[in-house]
């Protein structure tokens, strides 16, 4: 018979047992070394490291690279084509395509993003193994590979894609114009009915036509875009109803930035 065994230890209530362990001390893992750590300080300060990396690029990306200013929004001009900030353009050319887009609009904009970040949140209880490696833990790493490529694609593909020209002279900031109402070439101009549905009655862009006044035209070819228009876009030509001599007048105050060139 071994000493000590089949004894029993019987506590004493009235004796108040001393803390020897020393407060804020992790437990000792060194029986599972590489599967688990201690979350403060260890686990959490790295945390704080990666984030704190990430933040000081992405201030640095806004200094380099500040976000751009256009003109004031305008309710009534359905010509304007809007883009969402980056981080939102996957679902922005998601919706362009057939299976997401018309009467399938919901699907794009509820079911998919709803599937994705749903099988995303679900990525814990998907995989419970223990293993912190990525390929020990194939759903989980295919889930977020799959995401992350699926986000950059489609990001790709709508800056790609997008008519960033287009876009620059649809939202460029114009100075405020003071267009002389009482000129000759300003009644001209307001009974061309043509001119007036797509760039308003005060020449200063409408529902389809943009400012008049915010290229850098010269009589000449302003005269040349009303009488032919321009190929490839939605100016036609040959709209004008007047003779040639008021095709001249309200060429030269269009030039002119609404003022008569004589004045």
């Amino acid at each position: 018979m071994h000493r000590g065994k089949g004894m029993k230890f019987v506590g004493d209530s009235r004796v108040k047992a001393k803390e020897h362990r020393m407060k804020n001390i992790p437990k000792d893992y060194s029986e599972y070394p590489g599967k688990t750590e201690a979350f403060w300080p260890n686990f959490l300060l790295r945390e704080w490291m990666v984030g704190a990396v990430f933040l000081v690029g992405y201030l640095c990306l806004t200094v380099a690279h500040p976000a751009p200013l256009e003109r004031m929004a305008d309710p009534t001009d359905s010509g304007y084509i809007p883009l969402p900030d980056w981080y939102f353009l996957f679902l922005y050319q998601l919706l362009k395509y057939e299976f997401a887009a018309g009467p399938y609009t919901v699907i794009g904009a509820v079911v998919i993003p709803g599937i994705a970040f749903g099988a995303l949140l679900l990525a814990p209880w998907l995989d419970t193994g223990p293993e912190r490696r990525p390929i020990k833990r194939p759903i989980a790493s295919g889930i977020m590979l799959l995401a992350v490529v699926s986000i950059i694609f489609l990001t790709w593909e709508s800056v790609d894609e997008h008519d960033w020209e287009a876009a620059a002279q649809q939202g460029a900031i114009v100075e405020d114009v003071e267009v002389d109402t009482e000129s000759e070439a300003y009644a001209i101009y307001q009974t061309q009915d043509s001119c007036i549905g797509c760039h308003g009655g005060d020449m200063l862009g409408g529902a389809a036509g943009p400012n008049l006044f915010q290229g850098d035209y010269s009589k000449e070819e302003v005269y040349d875009i009303i009488k032919y228009g321009i190929e490839g876009t939605a100016m036609p030509g040959d709209n004008f109803t007047g003779t040639d001599e008021e095709l001249e007048i309200l060429s030269a105050f269009i030039a002119n930035d609404g003022q008569d060139p004589e004045e």
